[in-house]
């Protein structure tokens, strides 16, 4: 499946997206719990798939299944009184995960962006965090706040965690993984530079856009051989395989479920491969009115415009 965040006349709610419909899972389920004649139905729904994303993944693997329920359901049965089916042009789909209790960031993990940086490869996966604050979604503008003349890019796979891993061998750290999601780890590179801590540069509100939804990890039974790039205004700047990630997405759970608890809802980015702006030579930063797309085998593109702003 491909899990939505939306908003749909003033309402937030989860869907799964089918072509070009979003179906609304929490509504779906109702329905059909209705049509079977069962009580409580909709209280069930709303506990089985509520509208947050991160409570809906709380729900592990019993929701997981009545949203493949509320989806056969309402490809089936659409009536006209209970519009299960939403086009996608009528809704704003939102950033997947609205309100992730930890977005763990992981630098220098491709080769060639190690290469380009002029780094050694590293032992241990270099780690910093970005908050809720800075993500935002598909369909919204990048802010160029006036801190910064170096605003940059960084295609990256996001692994979005399934349900409570602590102490997890590399052996079954896909078990614990929901699905996957593409971001952009946007940089503001002079701020980032100012200590050798890259927080300062990479909390800026704005600056990880996310989505356009997670694709499930039934459909992605190797995250290890997916081609990603990046293109700014047509232009290619970035392109790899994520064969190219130093540490996997199976180390990187080992690891950091080692150091912490990851909870459902967590979001964990891979790194980012090379041909970043800052290494380049000339060295080139996004500028208002840039579109930057990233695209991801087998997961789709996430595409936004940066926007100045004139304060932060």
């Amino acid at each position: 499946m491909k899990l939505v965040s939306f908003a749909n006349n003033g309402r937030k709610s989860i869907g799964a997206i089918v072509g070009e419909v979003v179906i609304d899972l929490q509504t779906a389920y109702k329905a059909k719990l209705q049509k079977e004649g069962k009580f409580f139905s909709n209280r069930v729904a709303e506990v089985c798939l509520p509208d947050n994303m991160v409570e809906f993944l709380q729900g592990g693997k019993e929701s997981m299944d009545a949203a493949k329920e509320a989806v056969q359901f309402a490809l089936k049965n659409n009536p006209n009184d209970i519009p299960l089916l939403l086009n996608k042009s009528d809704i704003k789909i939102c950033a997947p995960i609205l309100n992730p209790g930890k977005i763990i960031c992981v630098g220098h993990n491709y080769r060639d962006h190690i290469v380009e940086m002029g780094r050694d490869l590293p032992t241990y996966p270099v780690l910093f965090a970005k908050f809720a604050n800075t993500v935002i979604g598909p369909e919204d503008d990048i802010p160029f706040y006036p801190i910064s003349e170096q605003l940059d890019y960084e295609a990256e796979l996001a692994i979005v965690i399934g349900k409570r891993a602590r102490n997890v061998p590399q052996e079954t750290a896909l078990d614990y993984v929901a699905g996957y999601t593409i971001c952009n780890d946007v940089t503001y590179r002079d701020i980032q530079r100012r200590t050798t801590q890259f927080f300062q540069g990479k909390s800026v509100d704005g600056t990880a856009p996310m989505g356009p939804w997670i694709v499930t990890s039934d459909e992605i039974k190797d995250p290890s051989r997916l081609e990603i790039s990046l293109s700014v205004n047509g232009e290619e700047r970035q392109r790899s395989n994520t064969s190219n990630l130093i540490f996997t997405v199976q180390s990187l759970i080992e690891y950091l479920s080692e150091l912490m608890t990851l909870d459902p809802g967590d979001v964990i980015l891979t790194g980012t491969p090379g041909g970043v702006g800052v290494a380049r030579n000339p060295q080139v930063f996004l500028k208002d009115g840039d579109i930057v797309r990233i695209e991801i085998e087998k997961m789709g593109v996430l595409q936004n415009k940066v926007k100045k702003a004139e304060s932060n």
